[in-house]
């Protein structure tokens, strides 16, 4: 990734109840040097993030279908995915960039394989499993307004400093999907 002097920045995560969380995403109509500053941008938020794995768009105020994540193997840069297969079961703890210091658990697929462009604009096939398959449909989620929340199993958050139980529903109702 070639880099030059000031051409990316690290841009402001939107925190949980900004109304463009729960917003669609559109699909990138063409990789173009926009959207290359785009994931530019993105990978310096996401490397700046305490916590991170991975950053959609719209967390940064962009409604497009465009993703980063590092997951712990190195970096994997996402335009326009979309999920090809699910499988499996797997329920593990979830936080999330625009809900700092909280978790909570999730049931998600194993397993996924999905197609996606990358920064050249190019077509390939990823299949994952175990946390970065967990990591993709989290993020995959975004795109469509959809937050980990939404998903949590038993109700509860949990404060990651302090062990306080934070009842989910009173916080789903401070932000509703668009639909």
């Amino acid at each position: 990734m070639k880099r030059g002097v000031n051409t990316t920045a690290e841009k402001t995560i939107l925190p949980f109840g900004d109304p463009v969380l729960r917003k669609k995403a559109k699909p990138v109509e063409e990789v173009n040097p926009r959207i290359l500053k785009l994931l530019d941008d993105m990978v310096d938020t996401l490397y700046a993030a305490e916590g991170r794995a991975g950053l959609a768009a719209p967390q940064i105020g962009f409604l497009r279908r465009v993703i980063v994540m590092d997951c712990g193997d190195g970096l994997i840069e996402l335009i326009n995915p979309v999920m090809l297969d699910m499988s499996g079961e797997q329920v593990g703890p979830e936080g999330c960039l625009s809900f700092p210091m909280h978790s909570g658990f999730v049931k998600r697929a194993n397993q996924v394989k999905i197609s996606s462009l990358n920064r050249q604009g190019e077509t390939f096939v990823l299949e994952a499993e175990g946390y970065l398959a967990r990591c993709i449909q989290h993020e995959m989620d975004h795109l469509d307004g959809v937050l980990y929340i939404d998903r949590i199993e038993g109700n509860a958050l949990i404060h990651d400093e302090t062990g306080r139980k934070v009842n989910v529903f009173d916080i789903i109702r401070l932000s509703k999907p668009e639909h």
